[in-house]
């Protein structure tokens, strides 16, 4: 079984509720930092103070159109920009579900791609909401990600009707081109369901649980 230490590194320790304050960041920040997890994933907005904080230590992580994804493509390639100028190492961008919905591929794949561009050298996560897709929709969405030049592809927001499900990391993983990750997210809250996202091809995992619990056992 994969211990502790190993299954922190997967962690990307995630905080982007409405009402989060700095000091609660900053207390996110100083957790990531003891059990050395992957990444610290916060608000925008937080993202410069984090970064001069954390000094290089630990990666930071944050949202481009979130939750929704339904901003303007010139939005989000601002979001993303403003976001490394800031200090931003990796970014989690929500496609336009809509556009997919109504089978606009083409848009959205632009958009992912215009992205790619504005933040070169960032690790890029495509946040699909799968809770909202059709399995065939999901299939589209990892031809299309691949396709982008992204990093990864990502399950959930975790501000949807739904979060990661262990069918939906292996359908991913099944059909993303082998330069593609898949990251788990929204609603990992037990130690055995990570190692289970993991073992099924997950190679980050969106939870503020995991460190939870982590100190709970060493508490």
């Amino acid at each position: 079984m994969m211990g502790d230490e190993e299954l922190l590194k997967y962690v990307d320790h995630t905080l982007l509720k409405a009402d989060a304050t700095w000091e609660q960041v900053r207390a996110l920040c100083d957790e990531a930092l003891l059990y050395k997890t992957a990444s610290v994933c916060i608000p925008p907005c937080y993202v410069a103070q984090a970064s001069a904080y954390l000094g290089g230590k630990m990666r930071v992580c944050t949202v481009i159109g979130f939750p929704n994804g339904s901003s303007s493509t010139a939005s989000k390639v601002y979001e993303a920009a403003d976001a490394v100028q800031n200090g931003a190492d990796e970014l989690d961008m929500v496609i336009n579900i809509g556009w997919l919905k109504s089978g606009k591929y083409d848009y959205v794949l632009d958009e992912i791609k215009r992205i790619r561009a504005s933040c070169p050298g960032k690790i890029l996560k495509v946040i699909i909401e799968a809770c909202l897709l059709t399995d065939d929709e999901k299939i589209q969405m990892c031809r299309i990600v691949t396709d982008s030049g992204a990093d990864f592809i990502k399950t959930s927001t975790g501000f949807s009707s739904g979060g990661a499900t262990f069918d939906d990391v292996a359908l991913l993983k099944a059909n993303v081109g082998p330069s593609v990750q898949v990251k788990a997210a929204g609603g990992i809250s037990t130690l055995d369901d990570a190692r289970k996202f993991i073992e099924l091809g997950a190679t980050r995992l969106g939870t503020s649980r995991i460190v939870k619990l982590m100190a709970e056992r060493t508490a």
